[in-house]
């Protein structure tokens, strides 16, 4: 690198022109090439910092969002989850629900997809730069019982809970709630239905048996479900389990997922 080239990656990293900085040489070579104007040249190397920093951007909401995994609705297996409604899906993914301030709940057994979907949509948020954060049900009711200890519930549920436009709760009835907890989770609902935030919730259980989970109090329940459901796309998706599909084939377990007895030869 030469004198002037120094120079201009050291004013690059003093404007915090990152994506410049590491592509003004190639950018000034292809100039020379293809004899652009200085506008032209101007305009190529603006576009090029502009695309490094919304690059930077997705890639810092995707890490934010704090997903297991990354999961793409390319990669969801339509072929298997026949039961999983695909246009519906589709219309989702446009993320045209988030703009409206809409719920989606996806809902069926455990291992048809649920939360493959869920990541999936909100991966596609975030590439879209829409700030979301995914959360199971059981640990955002822990988060949020420690942070209540520590003196920090307000600030946890401001910047975690009801900060993002899109908040992804995974796996609700899986566990039974305490009644604190249902009112944690009602409290988060009603917040979010005020601001017009948009959530997806993901859950092994019908509508009708929510009340079990969420300490046995029905009004409670109802009030949530009420708010849930104003707007909210309802995805049931029915089949078998992804993730006994390949031990089923082979014969290790039956229809109902028990181990088949395997008889010993005398």
């Amino acid at each position: 690198m030469n004198l002037q080239a120094e120079r201009i990656d050291a004013y690059c990293r003093q404007l915090k022109l990152d994506g410049l900085a590491e592509r003004f040489e190639a950018i000034a070579g292809q100039a020379a090439e293809r004899d652009w104007s200085f506008l032209e040249f101007l305009e190529q190397a603006l576009s090029h910092e502009r695309e490094a920093r919304q690059m930077r951007s997705r890639q810092t909401l995707a890490r934010m969002a704090s997903f297991p995994v990354i999961k793409t609705l390319a990669e969801y297996d339509f072929t298997f989850a026949t039961g999983a409604p695909q246009p519906l899906i589709n219309e989702l993914a446009t993320l045209r629900f988030i703009e409206r301030g809409e719920n989606a709940v996806l809902l069926g057994p455990s291992g048809v997809g649920k939360t493959h979907l869920a990541i999936a949509i909100g991966y596609a948020a975030t590439q879209a730069g829409i700030k979301t954060h995914f959360v199971t049900a059981a640990d955002l009711m822990l988060q949020l019982s420690a942070a209540q200890r520590q003196d920090r519930y307000e600030s946890v549920m401001r910047h975690r809970v009801l900060g993002p436009r899109l908040l992804i709760i995974d796996e609700i009835g899986y566990l039974p709630l305490t009644g604190e907890q249902a009112s944690h989770f009602f409290h988060i609902v009603a917040k979010r239905y005020e601001r017009g935030g948009s959530m997806i919730l993901t859950s092994n259980l019908p509508f009708a048996q929510w009340g079990d989970t969420f300490g046995d109090n029905p009004t409670l329940t109802a009030a949530m479900l009420d708010r849930i459901l104003h707007h909210a796309h309802i995805v049931q998706i029915k089949g078998d389990s992804y993730r006994l599909r390949k031990q089923r084939k082979a014969g290790f377990l039956g229809n109902s997922g028990k181990a088949v007895a395997q008889n010993s030869a005398a």
